[in-house]
């Protein structure tokens, strides 16, 4: 199913929503929307259930929800960084912090490249521009099957030099609770970046002894979280998990590959439409501030491509 326009109410003329073209993807009882505007994921549901804390097909997307951040996640104070012997200025989108934010594909028109009942993928050219002069290839694949939603992401360098890359999602998870502070969660990191005011990271420390150590499974409570780990405790798939359960027992967990070796955790108690209603779970390839620090950042060679995964299941 595919919507791409909303009548006027006078029905002569059709005004395009917000987020752009609206595709649907349906595997049994999973059911999920992805946008044209960003290439985003706007909902997820299983049985009906919520699984993401999306927006409506009549809303603009705020405080990044569903997203992807490319070519970089997160902040790169004060949009600057120095690639091959080259100083790049990036435009400050996070302007009240003085920060470049989330990449330059997030308000991008991409397009359906493939799409099958329960799969479509989106795609985008990125062309060189100031503080970015670098040509990348991007898709995102998104899949539904019974054991949850899988969303595989790809970047090509197919331009003449080397460009830096970075990656990341922003998806908010919710099990039904009006706030995060009744969650049980388990998380993966045994190691926390700390950050200034401006959300840049000046060093690494442990988690042990912390209340950030959520390794063994506890409440959130009033534990506020902008919080980047990594060092992530992996199965024998080489995947990191993070779980949600509520008190009644609805659970989710979301879990992210070896390409990912980052992870942010947000309770959005600075966002008045998350404050604390739900949990979001952003896998990165990189730490924040990577172009700048080099701290996982990926150099892609002409005709080099780079790929990684995250996902949902039902748990």
């Amino acid at each position: 199913m595919s919507l791409e326009v909303m009548p006027t109410r006078s029905g002569d003329l059709h005004t395009i929503l917000p987020s752009g073209r609206q595709v649907e993807i349906v595997s049994r009882d999973h059911r999920a929307s992805v946008v044209e505007v960003g290439g985003g994921l706007r909902q997820y549901s299983i049985a009906d259930r919520d699984v993401l804390d999306g927006y409506g097909a009549d809303e603009i997307c705020r405080s990044a929800r569903g997203q992807c951040l490319l070519p970089w996640p997160n902040r790169i104070r004060d949009g600057r960084y120095e690639f091959a012997g080259q100083r790049q200025q990036l435009p400050l989108t996070e302007p009240d912090k003085h920060n470049a934010l989330h990449g330059l594909t997030r308000w991008a028109n991409w397009t359906v490249a493939t799409q099958a009942a329960d799969r479509v993928v989106m795609e985008y050219l990125l062309h060189p521009q100031p503080g970015y002069p670098h040509t990348l290839r991007l898709a995102v694949d998104y899949s539904l099957d019974p054991n949850g939603l899988t969303v595989r992401t790809t970047a090509m360098n197919v331009g003449a030099n080397p460009c830096p890359y970075g990656a990341g999602a922003h998806p908010y998870l919710t099990v039904g609770t009006p706030t995060v502070d009744s969650i049980i969660l388990t998380a993966p990191g045994r190691t926390r970046l700390t950050s200034d005011e401006r959300g840049i990271p000046t060093g690494a420390q442990p988690v042990a002894g912390t209340e950030c150590d959520f390794r063994r499974s506890r409440r959130i409570g009033a534990t506020a979280l902008d919080t980047a780990f990594t060092d992530l405790d992996r199965d024998d798939e080489g995947r990191a998990r993070v779980h949600l359960n509520s008190p009644d027992g609805t659970a989710a967990t979301f879990w992210l590959d070896e390409g990912y070796r980052y992870l942010m955790l947000f309770t959005g108690d600075s966002l008045p439409d998350v404050a604390r209603r739900s949990l979001g779970i952003e896998p990165m390839t990189c730490a924040p501030n990577a172009f700048a620090t080099g701290d996982g950042l990926i150099t892609l060679e002409p005709g080099e491509s780079s790929v990684a995964s995250w996902g949902i299941e039902p748990s």
